[in-house]
Formats: C-alpha cells, sequence, structure tokens
C-alpha cells in the first residue's frame, strides 16, 4: 500500500488523478488546501509520496502587474520548495512535483521548428516558465538516496473538462464550417495518459527530470478536424492563410500559441511501462463526449 498526499485543492491534474487512482486497491490517497496555511501543522510522516499539484496557471499576455508577477514565485517557486522540505523532514520517500513545457519558452513561430532534445537548455520566456525553473532548481539540491525527487514537465495537457486553449479549438470545430490549415507539429498530452504515467513514476519510486507525451504529434488543423467529425460535422482546411496568420502573431501572442511549433523528441518521453492508454484520435473521442 503506498499512501499518496495531494498538495494542492481542486487542481485539474491532481483531482484528475484522485479519480483515476481509486480504480486501484493499493493506492490511498489524501488531498490537503494549501491556500490558508494550515497545511503546515499537517503531519506528512505518514505518506510514501508527495504529488505537488498546487500553483498558478499561465494564463497571463502581455504585461502583467507586479503583484501578479510577485505571486508567480510565491506560489510556484517558494511553495513548492517549502512543501519538498516538511515532506523531507517528515520522513516522505518521494517528491512528485508538476512543472511545465514552458521552462523551454514560447512556441517557434509559425514556418519555424522547435523540438527539445534531453539536452535542451532551459529558456523560460515569462514569469511563469521561470517561477517553474526557479522552483526546480530549488527541489533539486534536496534530493538523496532517501528522498526522490520526481519532476514532470509535460506539454499542453487536455482532456474531460480541461481548461486553456484545447476548449476554444473544441468551439471553433463544432461552428466554423471552415478553418485555416497551417503545418505544425506540437507535442500534447491526454490527462488520461498523463494519470497513468504519474501512478509509474509513484509506482517504481523514480527520480529524475520526465517529458510525458502523447505517441503521436498533433497539428492544430487536424486536431480540429477531428474534434469536428466526433461531433459529426463537416469542416474543411483550407491552406493559403499562412500568411495572414504570421501578420496577426505580431499583434497577439496566441497565435504562436495556436499555431506555433514546440515539440518533445520522442525519445526522451520513451519510457520502461507503457503509459500510453489511448491514441490521439480516442482521446479526443473521450475528450468530446462529456461536451
Amino acid at each position: 500500500m503506498k499512501n499518496i498526499l495531494i498538495t494542492g485543492s481542486n487542481s485539474y491534474i491532481g483531482t484528475s488523478f484522485e479519480n483515476y487512482i481509486k480504480q486501484f486497491e493499493n493506492y490511498r490517497i489524501d488531498t490537503v488546501d494549501m491556500i490558508d496555511g494550515s497545511w503546515r501543522q499537517k503531519s506528512f510522516e505518514n505518506y510514501d509520496v508527495v504529488f505537488h499539484v498546487a500553483g498558478i496557471a499561465h494564463s497571463d499576455f502581455g504585461n502583467i502587474s507586479e503583484d501578479r508577477k510577485a505571486l508567480y514565485y510565491t506560489v510556484n517557486t517558494d511553495l513548492a520548495i517549502e512543501t519538498a522540505k516538511k515532506a523531507k523532514a517528515d520522513g516522505v520517500k518521494q517528491f512528485v512535483f508538476m512543472s511545465s513545457a514552458s521552462v523551454y519558452g514560447e512556441s517557434a513561430p509559425i514556418g519555424k521548428s522547435k523540438r527539445i532534445h534531453r539536452d535542451t537548455p532551459v529558456s523560460p520566456s515569462n514569469y511563469y516558465g521561470d517561477s517553474k525553473v526557479q522552483a526546480e532548481s530549488g527541489l533539486v539540491p534536496l534530493r538523496d538516496d532517501n528522498f526522490k525527487i520526481a519532476i514532470l514537465r509535460p506539454p499542453m495537457i487536455y482532456g474531460e473538462e480541461c481548461k486553456g486553449n484545447y476548449p476554444t479549438l473544441s468551439k471553433f470545430a463544432k461552428k466554423l464550417p471552415i478553418f485555416p490549415y497551417v503545418e505544425k507539429e506540437r507535442s500534447m498530452l491526454y490527462v488520461g495518459n498523463l494519470v497513468e504515467f504519474i501512478r509509474l513514476v509513484i509506482e517504481n519510486e523514480d527520480d529524475g527530470v520526465f517529458f510525458p507525451q502523447n505517441s503521436q504529434y498533433s497539428n492544430t488543423s487536424e486536431l480540429v478536424k477531428v474534434i469536428s467529425e466526433v461531433h459529426d460535422k463537416k469542416l474543411f482546411l483550407v491552406k493559403g492563410f499562412s500568411w495572414a496568420l504570421k501578420i496577426l502573431s505580431h499583434i497577439t501572442g496566441l497565435v504562436n500559441k495556436a499555431f506555433g511549433n514546440l515539440s518533445y523528441d520522442m525519445k526522451i518521453s520513451e519510457y520502461k511501462d507503457d503509459y500510453i492508454k489511448y491514441s490521439l484520435r480516442e482521446s479526443i473521442e473521450k475528450t468530446e463526449k462529456k461536451k
């Protein structure tokens, strides 16, 4: 029996993992809220693993306030390190930290490639990404033979009831008759594959940096078309809009976020156990059936 404490309530990933792990008999899950500070009085000594998901997601574009900048580091960096130190002091054996592909910066512009390899240096381009880098830097020195630290850097995560860019693409797929076709290569990760990966990392008591992703790259245009097909809608992909999107990309960063390129080399996402439970098409079908 492995006793797991999820630090951070009501997070999408934490809740998804908790719901998934219930089907297995050899895990016990508790969750603690990190907002009011009362977690500091809770003993972690009865837990084998702390799965840290508390954090502020990247939702700011353009200029942000000084208070918002500070909050990224207070929550995403300082809180993570403090939690890990408490876990280690209380005898926890493993700390699993949710980082992000944002540590490598923004997507490459339309028409340019950006593929991440194991030796690619981190290069955050915003405060969110940097707060994750600083958290990782503070966690690594805590690692020893009795306290393992698993850092996960997933790409864009999507799934049932997710937030972020995916719901916007889903709306386009269900409403638009045409959509621009742009050559693109992006790593994505279905939440159903992610939670199995997390379970395996915990089961195997892993230590290190990990890059889970789906078994195939995604293309925004083709993704939108698949979503439309799942809903029995006809949507036509039209070429020739790249020039217009390139112009728009200088006005808003949302264009490169949707149509830019950012992928992990498939080799760095290989794992000793198979964590891919769903193909891209299957994951879209499962995601959309909830809508």
